[in-house]
């Protein structure tokens, strides 16, 4: 199971291998054709169970309106689907639109949630921050 912090555990255990944990992170993937998440490790594949969310956020790229997940991959960063965790109040973002409408939730991890709370500016229209050289508002009620 991973869990909304990160954490992975198997069987009730803690999976307290550092690389494993990593391998397990880079491995996540989403399959649209039957609805579900599962971890991808060249030919074994099992389904695993998700607390909050799938995919961690680990750097965003101002510049190039992105964000590098868990798995990897970098992501469109969409600042409008800036959501607060029910559970603790760390970030939530929408990605990978392209496997299913809406998006899948990414959290934010500590540093990656820091980078982008120092670049929010208050502005005329709210809050917003700097992505492509031109500002993207924030969510109207994101607490900042």
């Amino acid at each position: 199971m991973l869990h909304f912090d990160g954490n992975w555990t198997h069987e009730g255990e803690p999976v307290g291998n550092r690389k494993l944990r990593q391998l397990l992170d880079r491995s996540v993937r989403y399959l649209p054709e039957e609805g579900k998440f599962v971890v991808q490790i060249k030919q074994f594949r099992g389904e695993i169970d998700v607390e909050e969310a799938p995919f961690f956020v680990l750097e965003v790229n101002f510049a190039g309106a992105s964000i590098r997940l868990s798995d990897r991959s970098w992501a469109e960063f969409r600042p409008e689907t800036l959501n607060v965790s029910p559970i603790d109040g760390a970030l939530l973002c929408r990605v990978k639109h392209d496997l299913v409408s809406g998006g899948i939730p990414a959290r934010f991890r500590h540093a990656a949630q820091a980078e982008l709370l120092l670049a929010v500016e208050e502005g005329e229209e709210g809050y917003g921050v700097w992505l492509s050289g031109r500002v993207r508002k924030l969510p109207d009620g994101l607490v900042v």
